[in-house]
């Protein structure tokens, strides 16, 4: 296959999936390139400028997605659920997250989305509204749990949602999940795998789409992307007229998010530019 560097929309750039494995797993396959410091300014050529890209954590995890039904037949509510945490019991403060919340509910609109946010986001009161939203945006911080993956989980208002619990929720269809996980530094070992590990765990709870991140970022971009990302899914998911949230265009319009912010002036390819728009990731169809 041969790729070559345009700036085509979205819609009519190469789509791949990454399955990476061993050390491989590790690192930011999508933003593979040839980074030029030393010029002013930097210039750079990646993956990123070829293709769209997604991950998945095994091939039979993809084909499952693949032979799901068409969206055009999907039942799918179209509905979002915005879960925002600003301020988790024993967790560093989130101030970012109400924004991105606001952000999220003026994008896709009030009657297609239903927010959450600190006293109101509860376990229980998040798992009931998961049985009628079919896509779901977690701006929170997260656990990942090595020894038993299914106790991984998000820190909301009352204790942590597991996973294991959110695989229990007779959800109508999974369609995407943006996990939004904490963003108040950057580059943090400790959370570094955090949301990629989470991200596999909602493809196996059953959502078609999921984005996160390989590690935290600042504040500031977490809004910016999340408005231009649902943006995009809105205005190229018209069925029968009427704009509808679905995971077919999520990879895509993650794309064009990133790209759009890759193209500020005060982010670009530079080292720091590379730790802000880098870490987003896609997994899924």
């Amino acid at each position: 296959m041969f790729l070559s560097k345009h700036h085509n929309a979205p819609s009519e750039i190469t789509r791949i999936w990454w399955c990476p494995t061993g050390p491989l797993a590790f690192l930011p396959l999508h933003a593979a390139g040839i980074y030029n410091q030393s010029e002013l300014p930097p210039s750079a050529s990646c993956i990123s400028d070829f293709a769209v890209s997604s991950y998945t954590p095994n091939v039979s995890a993809l084909l499952e997605k693949v032979k799901g039904p068409a969206d055009v037949l999907s039942p799918s509510t179209g509905k979002l659920l915005i879960i925002s945490q600003p301020n988790s019991k024993d967790c560093s403060p989130l101030p970012g997250t109400t924004e991105e919340m606001d952000i999220i509910q003026k994008t896709v609109g009030l009657e297609n989305c239903k927010p959450l946010e600190s006293k109101a986001a509860t376990v229980s009161k998040v798992k009931i509204e998961m049985q009628s939203h079919d896509s779901i945006h977690f701006a929170c911080h997260a656990n990942q749990n090595i020894g038993t993956p299914l106790k991984s989980g998000f820190y909301l208002d009352d204790g942590r949602l597991e996973l294991a619990e959110i695989m229990k929720q007779n959800i109508p269809q999974c369609e995407l999940a943006f996990l939004s996980a904490c963003q108040t530094s950057t580059g943090d070992e400790e959370l570094s795998e955090e949301a990629v590990h989470l991200a596999a765990g909602m493809l196996a709870v059953g959502y078609r789409g999921v984005v996160a991140t390989l590690w935290s970022i600042k504040d500031e971009y977490g809004p910016v992307v999340a408005e231009s990302f649902y943006k995009y899914l809105m205005e190229n998911g018209r069925i029968a007229g009427k704009m509808r949230l679905n995971s077919t265009n999520a990879a895509r319009a993650l794309h064009h998010a990133i790209q759009s912010i890759r193209g500020r002036p005060e982010v670009g390819d530079t080292e720091k530019g590379l730790l802000t728009w880098v870490p987003y990731v896609h997994f899924g169809y």
